[in-house]
């Protein structure tokens, strides 16, 4: 209970601009305005998925590490902690082996594994960084829901399918949010003459 009201405080603390991003993400309508087609967003939720019930059922890796896996265009993210290396290759490798993975972004790092604490804060550094997004104004056609974010240990991470401009404008928006150590872009940069 006292969790789902932080929650909706926290909610109701954000710009409108976030909380629609938001539930557009939850009721599914962000696919209206991913450039990913249906596809490709299937596949991205299947290697997602797979990735966690694989690893999941590794006992060797078990209480040693903490990952997120995030599949965008068939290319993979992996954040996280690993106790040591011989566990973050068990988890790359296992992860690169997955039916549709093109690309894969090791991005785990070595040492404990993070706090519940830690991965609230990184939450809700998460919704301040979409917001941060949706105020994007000055690029026409920019769309916030275009970027995915992943955050990490305060580090923020942002995919997607965008034009190069929009990806600085986004990095630099990104820039002006308190408690982000640092901004990593796993763009995949398109050109105008691809959308059409």
């Amino acid at each position: 209970m006292k969790q789902s009201l932080i929650l909706i405080c926290v909610l109701m603390l954000t710009a409108c601009g976030s909380i629609g991003q938001g539930l557009a993400e939850i009721t599914g309508l962000a696919f209206l305005h991913d450039r990913r087609d249906s596809a490709a967003i299937t596949l991205d939720e299947k290697i997602e998925d797979s990735a966690i019930i694989e690893l999941h059922g590794l006992d060797e890796i078990k209480g040693k590490s903490h990952f997120n896996i995030t599949s965008y265009n068939g290319k993979v993210l992996i954040t996280g902690e690993a106790e040591t290396e011989d566990i973050r290759e068990i988890i790359i490798a296992n992860v690169r082996i997955i039916s549709g993975v093109k690309l894969v972004h090791n991005e785990m790092a070595l040492g404990p594994v993070s706090t519940l604490g830690a991965r609230s804060e990184d939450s809700m550094l998460t919704i301040k960084v979409k917001d941060a997004l949706s105020q994007i104004k000055d690029k026409p056609g920019f769309d916030a829901t275009r970027v995915k974010v992943v955050t990490e240990n305060k580090v923020v991470y942002l995919m997607g399918l965008v034009h190069k401009e929009e990806g600085e404008a986004a990095a630099k928006a990104v820039q002006n949010v308190a408690k982000v150590k640092k901004i990593v872009t796993v763009f995949e940069y398109i050109d105008y003459a691809s959308e059409n």
